[in-house]
Protein backbone atom coordinates (compact mmCIF):
# COMPACT_ATOMS: atom_id res chain seq x y z
CA UNK A 1 0.00 0.00 0.00
CA UNK A 2 2.56 2.67 0.78
CA UNK A 3 4.65 1.77 -2.18
CA UNK A 4 1.80 1.72 -4.02
CA UNK A 5 0.84 5.23 -2.49
CA UNK A 6 4.35 6.35 -3.33
CA UNK A 7 3.93 5.70 -6.86
CA UNK A 8 1.04 7.40 -7.01
CA UNK A 9 2.83 10.61 -5.62
CA UNK A 10 5.69 10.74 -7.82
CA UNK A 11 3.44 9.78 -10.70
CA UNK A 12 1.28 13.13 -10.15
CA UNK A 13 4.55 15.12 -9.19
CA UNK A 14 5.55 14.43 -12.46
CA UNK A 15 2.51 15.13 -14.12
CA UNK A 16 2.11 18.10 -12.44
CA UNK A 17 5.47 19.40 -13.50
CA UNK A 18 4.66 18.55 -17.16
CA UNK A 19 1.53 20.43 -17.02
CA UNK A 20 3.62 23.57 -15.69
CA UNK A 21 5.81 22.93 -18.25
CA UNK A 22 3.25 22.60 -21.45
CA UNK A 23 1.68 26.02 -19.76
CA UNK A 24 4.78 28.05 -19.59
CA UNK A 25 5.31 26.05 -23.42
CA UNK A 26 2.32 27.82 -24.09
CA UNK A 27 2.43 31.30 -23.00
CA UNK A 28 5.77 31.61 -24.62
CA UNK A 29 4.29 30.47 -27.75
CA UNK A 30 1.69 32.75 -27.52
CA UNK A 31 3.56 35.42 -26.86
CA UNK A 32 6.23 34.72 -29.79
CA UNK A 33 3.34 33.88 -32.21
CA UNK A 34 2.31 37.67 -31.33
CA UNK A 35 5.69 38.99 -31.37
CA UNK A 36 6.05 37.78 -35.17
CA UNK A 37 2.59 39.23 -36.08
CA UNK A 38 4.10 43.11 -35.49
CA UNK A 39 5.03 44.96 -38.13
CA UNK A 40 7.60 43.61 -40.99
CA UNK A 41 10.90 44.83 -40.28
CA UNK A 42 12.88 47.43 -42.52
CA UNK A 43 15.75 47.64 -44.02
CA UNK A 44 17.43 50.17 -41.31
CA UNK A 45 16.02 47.25 -38.69
CA UNK A 46 18.42 44.89 -40.41
CA UNK A 47 21.28 46.38 -41.81
CA UNK A 48 24.57 45.59 -40.80
CA UNK A 49 26.96 49.01 -40.44
CA UNK A 50 30.16 47.14 -39.50
CA UNK A 51 32.11 50.94 -40.07
CA UNK A 52 30.74 51.09 -36.11
CA UNK A 53 33.10 51.76 -33.32
CA UNK A 54 33.46 49.06 -30.98
CA UNK A 55 36.50 48.37 -28.25
CA UNK A 56 38.30 45.76 -31.00
CA UNK A 57 38.47 48.96 -33.73
CA UNK A 58 42.08 49.56 -33.35
CA UNK A 59 41.38 52.99 -33.01
CA UNK A 60 43.87 54.83 -30.51
CA UNK A 61 42.68 58.40 -30.01
CA UNK A 62 39.48 60.43 -30.99
CA UNK A 63 40.82 61.46 -34.04
CA UNK A 64 40.45 58.04 -34.76
CA UNK A 65 37.03 57.50 -34.22
CA UNK A 66 35.37 60.81 -36.24
CA UNK A 67 37.50 59.59 -39.26
CA UNK A 68 35.16 56.08 -38.66
CA UNK A 69 32.05 57.84 -37.93
CA UNK A 70 32.76 59.30 -41.37
CA UNK A 71 33.05 55.76 -42.98
CA UNK A 72 30.34 54.99 -40.66
CA UNK A 73 27.75 57.76 -42.11
CA UNK A 74 28.97 56.74 -45.69
CA UNK A 75 27.91 53.25 -45.61
CA UNK A 76 24.76 54.39 -44.21
CA UNK A 77 24.04 56.25 -47.32
CA UNK A 78 25.05 53.53 -49.49
CA UNK A 79 23.06 50.96 -47.55
CA UNK A 80 19.80 52.89 -46.53
CA UNK A 81 19.35 55.78 -48.28
CA UNK A 82 20.71 55.17 -51.85
CA UNK A 83 17.75 52.20 -51.63
CA UNK A 84 14.88 54.20 -50.47
CA UNK A 85 14.42 56.05 -52.82
CA UNK A 86 13.57 59.97 -52.53
CA UNK A 87 10.71 60.78 -50.07
CA UNK A 88 9.40 63.62 -51.35
CA UNK A 89 7.99 66.73 -49.07
CA UNK A 90 5.24 64.94 -48.00
CA UNK A 91 6.75 61.52 -46.29
CA UNK A 92 8.03 61.26 -43.13
CA UNK A 93 10.28 58.61 -43.28
CA UNK A 94 13.91 59.79 -41.86
CA UNK A 95 15.35 56.88 -44.17
CA UNK A 96 14.30 58.84 -47.51
CA UNK A 97 16.01 61.97 -48.62
CA UNK A 98 14.71 64.96 -49.26
CA UNK A 99 11.55 63.59 -46.63
CA UNK A 100 10.38 66.02 -44.10
CA UNK A 101 12.44 64.18 -41.23
CA UNK A 102 15.58 63.49 -43.27
CA UNK A 103 18.18 64.48 -40.71
CA UNK A 104 20.61 65.11 -43.72
CA UNK A 105 18.45 67.85 -45.45
CA UNK A 106 18.94 69.95 -42.07
CA UNK A 107 20.97 72.68 -41.51
CA UNK A 108 23.17 70.36 -39.74
CA UNK A 109 22.87 66.87 -38.96
CA UNK A 110 22.64 66.34 -34.99
CA UNK A 111 23.31 62.31 -35.32
CA UNK A 112 26.59 63.13 -35.88
CA UNK A 113 29.13 63.94 -33.28
CA UNK A 114 29.90 67.84 -32.93
CA UNK A 115 32.61 70.22 -31.45
CA UNK A 116 32.42 73.72 -30.09
CA UNK A 117 35.47 75.22 -29.55
CA UNK A 118 36.71 78.08 -27.36
CA UNK A 119 39.76 80.49 -28.11
CA UNK A 120 40.48 80.68 -24.24
CA UNK A 121 38.31 77.72 -22.95
CA UNK A 122 36.94 78.18 -19.16
CA UNK A 123 36.05 75.03 -19.13
CA UNK A 124 35.57 71.70 -20.97
CA UNK A 125 32.22 69.69 -21.00
CA UNK A 126 31.54 66.64 -22.99
CA UNK A 127 27.88 65.97 -23.65
CA UNK A 128 26.82 62.29 -23.20
CA UNK A 129 23.04 61.84 -24.75
CA UNK A 130 20.43 58.56 -23.79
CA UNK A 131 19.67 55.43 -25.43
CA UNK A 132 18.06 55.29 -28.71
CA UNK A 133 18.90 58.89 -28.65
CA UNK A 134 21.46 60.85 -30.24
CA UNK A 135 23.72 64.46 -29.69
CA UNK A 136 20.67 66.85 -30.89
CA UNK A 137 19.07 65.62 -27.44
CA UNK A 138 21.87 67.67 -25.51
CA UNK A 139 22.79 70.52 -28.11
CA UNK A 140 20.56 73.49 -26.90
CA UNK A 141 22.20 72.87 -23.29
CA UNK A 142 25.81 72.64 -25.39
CA UNK A 143 25.54 75.84 -27.39
CA UNK A 144 24.41 77.39 -24.16
CA UNK A 145 27.73 76.47 -22.38
CA UNK A 146 29.63 77.38 -25.22
CA UNK A 147 28.40 80.65 -25.15
CA UNK A 148 29.57 81.32 -21.81
CA UNK A 149 33.15 80.43 -22.78
CA UNK A 150 33.60 76.47 -22.83
CA UNK A 151 34.36 74.02 -25.24
CA UNK A 152 31.71 71.51 -25.75
CA UNK A 153 31.94 68.01 -27.34
CA UNK A 154 28.47 66.26 -27.78
CA UNK A 155 29.77 62.57 -28.63
CA UNK A 156 27.74 60.41 -30.89
CA UNK A 157 27.59 57.19 -28.80
CA UNK A 158 28.20 54.13 -30.80
CA UNK A 159 24.88 52.16 -32.22
CA UNK A 160 22.99 55.72 -32.34
CA UNK A 161 22.12 58.71 -35.07
CA UNK A 162 22.38 55.72 -38.15
CA UNK A 163 19.78 52.80 -37.84
CA UNK A 164 18.30 50.87 -35.13
CA UNK A 165 19.70 47.96 -36.05
CA UNK A 166 23.33 49.62 -34.79
CA UNK A 167 21.77 48.65 -31.38
CA UNK A 168 21.32 44.96 -31.81
CA UNK A 169 24.71 44.56 -31.27
CA UNK A 170 26.53 47.52 -29.43
CA UNK A 171 27.64 46.87 -25.92
CA UNK A 172 27.94 49.05 -22.90
CA UNK A 173 31.68 48.63 -23.10
CA UNK A 174 31.89 49.98 -26.52
CA UNK A 175 30.01 52.81 -25.31
CA UNK A 176 32.22 53.25 -22.55
CA UNK A 177 35.40 52.95 -24.20
CA UNK A 178 34.38 55.74 -26.65
CA UNK A 179 33.87 57.88 -23.78
CA UNK A 180 37.01 57.50 -22.45
CA UNK A 181 38.52 58.35 -26.24
CA UNK A 182 36.41 61.47 -26.05
CA UNK A 183 37.29 62.55 -22.68
CA UNK A 184 40.87 62.18 -23.37
CA UNK A 185 40.60 64.59 -26.12
CA UNK A 186 38.53 67.02 -24.78
CA UNK A 187 41.20 67.51 -21.70
CA UNK A 188 44.27 68.05 -24.06
CA UNK A 189 41.85 70.49 -25.96
CA UNK A 190 41.10 72.61 -22.90
CA UNK A 191 44.56 71.80 -21.02
CA UNK A 192 44.48 73.13 -17.29
CA UNK A 193 40.59 74.62 -17.61
CA UNK A 194 38.12 71.45 -15.57
CA UNK A 195 36.07 69.13 -17.51
CA UNK A 196 32.72 68.23 -16.74
CA UNK A 197 30.59 65.51 -17.97
CA UNK A 198 26.52 66.11 -18.47
CA UNK A 199 24.62 62.77 -18.99
CA UNK A 200 20.85 62.29 -19.94
CA UNK A 201 19.43 58.87 -19.66
CA UNK A 202 21.97 55.97 -20.59
CA UNK A 203 24.38 59.02 -20.71
CA UNK A 204 24.34 59.71 -16.97
CA UNK A 205 24.75 56.22 -16.55
CA UNK A 206 27.90 56.43 -18.75
CA UNK A 207 28.96 59.81 -16.69
CA UNK A 208 28.86 57.65 -13.73
CA UNK A 209 31.13 54.79 -14.50
CA UNK A 210 33.43 56.68 -16.10
CA UNK A 211 33.76 58.87 -12.98
CA UNK A 212 34.03 55.79 -11.29
CA UNK A 213 36.93 54.48 -13.99
CA UNK A 214 39.01 57.58 -12.62
CA UNK A 215 39.08 56.75 -8.86
CA UNK A 216 41.39 53.50 -10.64
CA UNK A 217 42.61 54.16 -13.72
CA UNK A 218 45.22 57.22 -12.69
CA UNK A 219 45.65 57.80 -16.79
CA UNK A 220 42.12 58.87 -17.36
CA UNK A 221 41.76 62.79 -16.88
CA UNK A 222 39.35 63.38 -13.49
CA UNK A 223 36.16 65.60 -13.53
CA UNK A 224 35.28 68.46 -12.11
CA UNK A 225 31.63 67.28 -11.62
CA UNK A 226 28.76 65.56 -13.24
CA UNK A 227 25.29 66.92 -14.43
CA UNK A 228 23.09 64.23 -14.75
CA UNK A 229 19.58 64.44 -16.17
CA UNK A 230 17.06 61.92 -15.54
CA UNK A 231 20.00 59.59 -15.31
CA UNK A 232 20.01 55.63 -15.69
CA UNK A 233 20.99 54.64 -12.01
CA UNK A 234 18.30 51.59 -12.03
CA UNK A 235 16.26 50.16 -14.20
CA UNK A 236 12.81 48.16 -14.81
CA UNK A 237 14.44 44.20 -13.39
CA UNK A 238 12.04 42.90 -16.52
CA UNK A 239 15.17 44.18 -18.55
CA UNK A 240 17.02 41.22 -17.13
CA UNK A 241 14.92 38.87 -19.01
CA UNK A 242 14.08 40.42 -21.68
CA UNK A 243 17.74 39.48 -23.27
CA UNK A 244 15.95 35.87 -23.43
CA UNK A 245 13.44 37.24 -26.07
CA UNK A 246 16.42 38.35 -28.07
CA UNK A 247 17.94 34.97 -27.52
CA UNK A 248 15.06 32.63 -28.57
CA UNK A 249 14.52 34.26 -31.52
CA UNK A 250 18.87 33.82 -32.20
CA UNK A 251 17.75 30.20 -32.17
CA UNK A 252 14.55 29.89 -33.78
CA UNK A 253 15.48 32.37 -36.53
CA UNK A 254 13.04 35.11 -35.65
CA UNK A 255 14.19 38.26 -36.43
CA UNK A 256 11.40 40.02 -35.02
CA UNK A 257 12.62 38.81 -31.60
CA UNK A 258 15.55 40.85 -31.40
CA UNK A 259 12.80 44.31 -31.18
CA UNK A 260 10.69 45.47 -28.19
CA UNK A 261 9.52 48.10 -30.23
CA UNK A 262 8.68 47.82 -34.06
CA UNK A 263 8.03 51.50 -35.06
CA UNK A 264 7.53 53.97 -37.43
CA UNK A 265 10.88 55.98 -37.82
CA UNK A 266 9.57 59.24 -38.05
CA UNK A 267 12.15 61.45 -35.53
CA UNK A 268 14.76 62.77 -37.13
CA UNK A 269 17.02 62.59 -34.19
CA UNK A 270 15.59 59.29 -32.05
CA UNK A 271 15.21 56.08 -33.18
CA UNK A 272 11.13 55.22 -32.75
CA UNK A 273 12.33 51.20 -32.57
CA UNK A 274 14.29 49.73 -29.70
CA UNK A 275 16.41 46.56 -29.82
CA UNK A 276 15.99 44.07 -27.23
CA UNK A 277 19.91 44.46 -26.54
CA UNK A 278 19.39 48.14 -25.98
CA UNK A 279 17.54 47.00 -22.39
CA UNK A 280 20.08 44.73 -21.87
CA UNK A 281 22.95 46.55 -22.12
CA UNK A 282 20.79 49.63 -19.80
CA UNK A 283 20.92 46.70 -17.52
CA UNK A 284 23.95 45.27 -17.25
CA UNK A 285 25.83 48.85 -16.75
CA UNK A 286 23.41 49.76 -14.09
CA UNK A 287 24.48 46.60 -12.24
CA UNK A 288 28.34 46.88 -12.97
CA UNK A 289 27.78 50.91 -11.91
CA UNK A 290 25.77 49.69 -8.59
CA UNK A 291 28.76 47.06 -8.05
CA UNK A 292 31.31 50.16 -7.98
CA UNK A 293 29.64 52.34 -5.72
CA UNK A 294 29.33 49.35 -3.15
CA UNK A 295 32.76 48.25 -3.50
CA UNK A 296 34.13 52.11 -3.01
CA UNK A 297 31.23 52.59 -0.26
CA UNK A 298 32.79 49.67 1.64
CA UNK A 299 36.56 50.91 0.95
CA UNK A 300 35.57 54.77 2.08
CA UNK A 301 36.55 55.85 -1.25
CA UNK A 302 33.90 58.11 -2.46
CA UNK A 303 34.61 61.12 -0.91
CA UNK A 304 37.03 61.27 -4.08
CA UNK A 305 33.49 60.85 -6.31
CA UNK A 306 33.05 64.84 -7.84
CA UNK A 307 30.85 66.86 -6.84
CA UNK A 308 27.14 65.85 -8.90
CA UNK A 309 24.06 67.93 -9.52
CA UNK A 310 21.39 65.53 -11.19
CA UNK A 311 17.79 66.69 -12.18
CA UNK A 312 15.07 64.20 -11.75
CA UNK A 313 10.98 63.96 -12.63
CA UNK A 314 9.31 62.12 -9.81
CA UNK A 315 7.47 60.41 -12.38
CA UNK A 316 9.59 58.44 -14.73
CA UNK A 317 8.32 55.02 -16.65
CA UNK A 318 11.56 54.82 -17.65
CA UNK A 319 14.53 55.11 -14.81
CA UNK A 320 14.38 54.26 -11.53
CA UNK A 321 13.94 57.23 -9.31
CA UNK A 322 14.09 55.68 -5.72
CA UNK A 323 17.45 54.16 -7.28
CA UNK A 324 19.25 57.47 -8.05
CA UNK A 325 18.50 58.05 -4.58
CA UNK A 326 19.20 54.93 -2.36
CA UNK A 327 21.97 53.62 -4.54
CA UNK A 328 24.21 57.05 -5.62
CA UNK A 329 22.98 60.12 -3.60
CA UNK A 330 22.82 58.32 -0.16
CA UNK A 331 25.95 56.42 -1.17
CA UNK A 332 28.12 59.82 -1.47
CA UNK A 333 29.89 61.35 0.98
CA UNK A 334 29.31 65.16 1.87
CA UNK A 335 31.08 66.46 -1.51
CA UNK A 336 29.10 69.26 -2.63
CA UNK A 337 26.24 67.06 -4.52
CA UNK A 338 22.57 68.45 -5.01
CA UNK A 339 19.69 66.51 -6.31
CA UNK A 340 16.21 68.78 -8.01
CA UNK A 341 13.47 66.86 -7.80
CA UNK A 342 10.97 67.87 -9.84
CA UNK A 343 6.99 67.15 -8.19
CA UNK A 344 4.27 66.38 -10.39
CA UNK A 345 1.79 69.26 -10.93
CA UNK A 346 -0.97 68.64 -7.86
CA UNK A 347 -3.12 71.73 -9.48
CA UNK A 348 -3.80 69.45 -12.14
CA UNK A 349 -5.85 66.99 -9.73
CA UNK A 350 -4.91 64.27 -11.20
CA UNK A 351 -3.73 61.92 -8.27
CA UNK A 352 -7.05 59.91 -8.00
CA UNK A 353 -6.09 58.69 -11.82
CA UNK A 354 -2.34 58.04 -11.60
CA UNK A 355 -1.67 54.26 -10.76
CA UNK A 356 1.06 55.03 -8.89
CA UNK A 357 1.98 58.54 -7.05
CA UNK A 358 5.46 59.65 -6.42
CA UNK A 359 4.05 61.42 -3.03
CA UNK A 360 5.09 58.61 -0.47
CA UNK A 361 8.53 58.51 -1.96
CA UNK A 362 9.03 62.27 -1.68
CA UNK A 363 7.71 62.09 1.85
CA UNK A 364 10.59 59.02 2.46
CA UNK A 365 12.93 61.63 0.85
CA UNK A 366 12.06 64.77 3.15
CA UNK A 367 11.78 62.45 6.27
CA UNK A 368 14.19 63.17 9.28
CA UNK A 369 17.27 60.98 8.15
CA UNK A 370 20.16 62.55 7.71
CA UNK A 371 21.60 63.30 4.14
CA UNK A 372 24.88 64.33 3.21
CA UNK A 373 23.70 66.00 -0.02
CA UNK A 374 21.40 68.94 -1.08
CA UNK A 375 17.72 67.87 -1.75
CA UNK A 376 15.56 70.62 -4.23
CA UNK A 377 11.75 69.81 -4.54
CA UNK A 378 10.19 71.82 -7.21
CA UNK A 379 6.40 71.71 -6.53
CA UNK A 380 3.66 73.94 -6.60
CA UNK A 381 3.12 77.01 -4.33
CA UNK A 382 0.27 77.55 -2.04
CA UNK A 383 -1.91 80.74 -1.83
CA UNK A 384 -2.27 82.35 1.24
CA UNK A 385 -5.73 80.64 2.01
CA UNK A 386 -4.01 77.13 1.31
CA UNK A 387 -4.84 77.13 -2.07
CA UNK A 388 -2.46 75.42 -4.62
CA UNK A 389 -1.38 77.26 -7.82
CA UNK A 390 0.74 76.73 -11.03
CA UNK A 391 3.38 78.93 -9.79
CA UNK A 392 5.69 76.28 -8.31
CA UNK A 393 8.59 77.04 -5.70
CA UNK A 394 11.36 75.16 -4.75
CA UNK A 395 12.35 74.22 -1.36
CA UNK A 396 16.05 72.83 -0.53
CA UNK A 397 16.70 70.68 2.18
CA UNK A 398 20.53 71.15 3.47
CA UNK A 399 22.52 68.44 5.09
CA UNK A 400 22.43 68.58 8.66
CA UNK A 401 20.06 71.87 8.58
CA UNK A 402 16.54 71.43 10.02
CA UNK A 403 15.59 74.78 7.39
CA UNK A 404 13.87 74.93 4.92
CA UNK A 405 15.40 77.37 2.41
CA UNK A 406 11.88 78.63 -0.23
CA UNK A 407 13.31 80.11 -3.58
CA UNK A 408 10.54 81.52 -6.44
CA UNK A 409 12.36 80.51 -9.84
CA UNK A 410 9.48 82.34 -10.82
CA UNK A 411 7.87 79.72 -13.13
CA UNK A 412 4.69 78.00 -13.31
CA UNK A 413 2.91 74.85 -14.88
CA UNK A 414 1.51 75.37 -18.16
CA UNK A 415 -1.77 74.58 -18.43
CA UNK A 416 -2.63 70.72 -19.53
CA UNK A 417 0.17 69.68 -18.07
CA UNK A 418 -0.05 67.49 -15.18
CA UNK A 419 4.27 66.17 -14.96
CA UNK A 420 7.20 66.11 -16.61
CA UNK A 421 8.55 62.55 -18.40
CA UNK A 422 12.04 60.31 -18.55
CA UNK A 423 12.14 62.30 -22.15
CA UNK A 424 11.86 65.95 -21.29
CA UNK A 425 13.76 67.88 -19.73
CA UNK A 426 17.08 68.60 -21.62
CA UNK A 427 14.29 70.31 -24.12
CA UNK A 428 12.73 74.20 -23.92
CA UNK A 429 9.70 74.92 -24.81
CA UNK A 430 11.46 76.74 -27.71
CA UNK A 431 13.01 73.57 -29.55
CA UNK A 432 12.37 73.40 -32.89
CA UNK A 433 11.30 69.83 -33.08
CA UNK A 434 10.15 68.64 -29.93
CA UNK A 435 9.07 72.10 -28.22
CA UNK A 436 5.56 73.51 -27.96
CA UNK A 437 5.27 74.81 -31.33
CA UNK A 438 3.73 77.92 -29.84
CA UNK A 439 5.05 81.24 -31.55
CA UNK A 440 3.93 80.98 -34.91
CA UNK A 441 6.31 78.09 -35.88
CA UNK A 442 5.33 74.58 -37.46
CA UNK A 443 3.50 71.41 -35.96
CA UNK A 444 6.48 70.06 -33.60
CA UNK A 445 6.43 66.27 -32.35
CA UNK A 446 6.14 68.14 -28.94
CA UNK A 447 2.65 69.15 -29.48
CA UNK A 448 1.45 66.29 -31.33
CA UNK A 449 -1.98 64.91 -31.32
CA UNK A 450 -4.17 63.50 -33.72
CA UNK A 451 -7.52 62.88 -33.20
CA UNK A 452 -9.20 60.46 -34.75
CA UNK A 453 -10.27 56.76 -34.97
CA UNK A 454 -7.97 54.14 -32.82
CA UNK A 455 -6.29 52.02 -33.75
CA UNK A 456 -5.69 53.99 -37.78
CA UNK A 457 -2.27 55.57 -36.51
CA UNK A 458 1.19 54.32 -36.76
CA UNK A 459 2.03 56.54 -33.53
CA UNK A 460 0.81 55.03 -30.58
CA UNK A 461 -1.58 57.66 -28.59
CA UNK A 462 0.84 56.96 -25.68
CA UNK A 463 4.35 58.46 -27.98
CA UNK A 464 1.94 61.40 -28.74
CA UNK A 465 0.78 62.01 -24.83
CA UNK A 466 3.84 62.00 -23.49
CA UNK A 467 5.85 65.60 -22.55
CA UNK A 468 8.50 66.12 -24.83
CA UNK A 469 9.47 69.48 -23.62
CA UNK A 470 10.56 70.55 -20.21
CA UNK A 471 9.02 74.25 -18.84
CA UNK A 472 11.55 74.49 -16.16
CA UNK A 473 14.53 74.05 -18.83
CA UNK A 474 16.17 77.43 -17.71
CA UNK A 475 16.31 76.79 -14.30
CA UNK A 476 17.92 73.56 -15.44
CA UNK A 477 20.58 75.68 -18.04
CA UNK A 478 21.33 78.38 -15.62
CA UNK A 479 21.67 75.63 -12.23
CA UNK A 480 24.18 73.80 -14.88
CA UNK A 481 26.36 76.80 -15.90
CA UNK A 482 26.55 77.71 -12.47
CA UNK A 483 27.99 74.33 -11.56
CA UNK A 484 30.54 74.36 -14.30
CA UNK A 485 31.48 78.39 -12.74
CA UNK A 486 30.74 79.40 -15.95
CA UNK A 487 28.12 82.22 -14.70
CA UNK A 488 30.61 84.80 -14.03
CA UNK A 489 31.75 87.31 -16.25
Amino acid sequence: MKKWLLVSFTMGRRLLGYGLLGSVIAVVAGVIVALEKRADLEIWHQVDLDEEFTRGSGVKDFAGYLELEERLFDQLDREVYDKTGAGGGKSINRYQRGSRMDPGSRERNWNRTFEFTAPDPKAGVLLLHGMSDSPYSLRQLGESLHARGATVLGLRIPGHGTAPSGLIRTTWQDMAAAVKLAARHLKESVGEAPVYLVGYSNGGALAVEYALETLDDAELPRVSGLVLLSPEIGVSKAAALAVWQGRIGRWLGLDKLAWNDISLEYDPFKYGSFAVNAGDQAYRLTLEIDARLDTLSKAGRLGEFPPVLAFQSALDATVSTPALVSRLFERLPEGGHELVMIDLNRRAGVEHLLARDPADELRGLLAGHERNYVLSVLSNRKSPDGELLADVEIRRHRPANPTVETIDPGMAWPQGMYSLSHIALPFPESDPLYGSGEGGREVTLGNLALRGERGAIRIPPASMLRQRWNPFYPLLERRTIEFARLHQD
